[in-house]
């Protein structure tokens, strides 16, 4: 017997809009709520919750999008407010997690700044229905869900399963995946495992970091480098050299997170013929960082799996 589904309201931030329209339109069960985002001449924020009596006593979600520190505050504001309106239950889905590969001190002084983030999302009130759910996409870091106190309840998803209907439209390649280190084989090997694997590995030589390959053969294969998050974008150029020069026919990428900081993912774009011969055939992001998906908007090789389906499903948990 299925479950009945729950009728959710969902808030969003201002830079989440469009991905909050595509979960919206997933489900007759989602409804789009609205907030003010206003500033006051201090340039502190002055937000209004619309309509802020009608959500009592319904599920509340907010689609949160951390991409700068500049609307963190904001964001947490109103977090922390709509489930003191007297809301069933709370969800927040923070697609990425940016802090997440700033979870280690490896001397003293060093700040683990993934570990103040959990710690201000734990800090959110409890609703009627109990602590709040908080939806992230493939963490950089798996020990980073011990991070959140047990006021929240962390649900950890991932956007292989994008990939995965991706690569099955790949019909006339045989496709391979290659992880750039040993960090991204033990994150996703076991989502992945319905496909011959080549796991590479950098090494320091002098002041160089090389990629090489430690396990696999990537010869006359379509092969799709798989990782959680991408910034400057340089290991995965250097792994692409690697494989291409142990004979792979051809080299994609898959990352759920196109972070690209100061507009790197120019370094991938197709600017000539020469250049589109021996990049990458295509590169897989999700939608959970938006400002990447308005600049790279039909840019190839990149293409945008939209995470709204995933995100539809988890608010019905």
């Amino acid at each position: 017997m299925e479950r009945p589904k729950k009728q959710v309201l969902l808030f969003y931030c201002v830079e989440a809009e469009d991905l909050a329209r595509k979960v919206a339109a997933q489900s007759d069960y989602i409804k789009l709520q609205t907030i003010k985002w206003r500033s006051f001449d201090d340039g502190f924020p002055n937000l209004f919750i619309e309509k802020a009596h009608a959500i009592r006593g319904q599920h509340v979600a907010f689609l949160a999008s951390f991409s700068s520190t500049a609307v963190i505050f904001e964001q947490l504001s109103v977090i922390y407010a709509l489930p003191m309106l007297f809301v069933a239950s709370f969800t927040v889905v923070l697609p990425f997690f940016p802090t997440g590969s700033f979870e280690r001190i490896e001397e003293e002084g060093d700040v683990a700044t993934a570990f103040t983030l959990a710690r201000m999302l734990s800090n959110t009130p409890i609703s009627r229905g109990g602590p709040t759910s908080l939806v992230v996409y493939d963490i950089h870091a798996l020990q980073e869900r011990f991070y959140f106190s047990d006021t929240v309840l962390p649900l950890f998803e991932t956007g292989i399963p994008l990939l995965q209907q991706r690569l099955q439209l790949l019909k006339s390649d045989k496709v391979i995946v290659a992880f750039p280190d040993d960090g991204a084989w033990k994150r996703f090997h076991k989502l992945l495992d319905n496909f011959p694997m080549v796991i590479c590995n950098k090494v320091r030589e002098g002041d160089k970091r090389i990629v090489r390959i430690k396990e696999g053969e990537p010869a006359g294969c379509h092969v799709v480098i798989v990782d959680d998050l991408v910034q400057s974008g340089g290991t995965l150029i250097e792994c692409q050299k690697v494989l291409a020069a142990h004979g792979a026919k051809k080299v994609s990428a898959y990352v759920t997170h196109g972070v690209f900081p100061k507009k790197s993912w120019e370094r991938f774009v197709h600017k000539s013929k020469e250049e589109h011969e021996n990049a990458f055939t295509h590169f897989w992001i999700t939608d959970s960082c938006p400002a990447t998906v308005s600049a790279i908007a039909n840019i190839a090789p990149f293409e945008v799996l939209s995470l709204a389906a995933s995100i539809a499903d988890a608010l019905q948990i």
